[in-house]
């Protein structure tokens, strides 16, 4: 083989192999940010556009109005998060508008707000359905909770926007 030949094959595959880094990492942020999902966080904003697709080409779908609510990441694509919130309304907004705060949000009924884990702990206040409240940490089936200015323990069957099994500490 003449070595003009030799040394561009040789130029090419160096440059192919200069070039493979830059391919994967186009590749890796489409997948996104690389954490677990799902997971919850919250609402940056009080305003959020919530998409048909991941993009700004697609239609907003409607419009969240609730900043700090929890929502669930149940897909990522790029910069854009597909989230779910509490009552199952599901679309797709980008991640400059999601915090990694978290919160809960009150299910069921009103719920007695404890001053200690435990069944029998007096009660700190009551919480109404769709109360939001800050997330501070969990042990076993507690989780130490703020909301509306009172602070106290609900079990995790009590809210949404927390794992059955997750560690959280603040």
């Amino acid at each position: 083989m003449p070595s003009a030949i030799r040394s561009a094959l040789s130029a090419l595959l160096l440059g192919l192999l200069l070039l493979a880094p830059v391919a994967s990492a186009a590749t890796d942020s489409r997948r996104g940010s690389g954490l677990p999902v799902p997971r919850f966080v919250t609402l940056r904003s009080d305003e959020v556009n919530v998409r048909t697709g991941p993009g700004v080409r697609y239609p907003v779908e409607w419009v969240f109005v609730r900043r700090g609510m929890p929502v669930e990441i149940t897909a990522e694509f790029d910069t854009w998060r597909r989230i779910r919130d509490w009552e199952g309304s599901e679309g797709w907004v980008h991640q400059s508008l999601l915090s990694g705060n978290r919160a809960v949000v009150i299910v069921g009924t009103t719920r007695a707000l404890r001053a200690q884990p435990s069944d029998s702990a007096g009660t700190v206040a009551m919480a109404e359905p769709g109360v939001m409240g800050a997330l501070e940490r969990c042990t076993g089936p507690w989780c130490r909770v703020e909301m509306k200015g009172f602070k106290g323990w609900l079990t995790r069957d009590e809210v949404w926007g927390v794992y059955p099994d997750e560690a959280v500490e603040k």
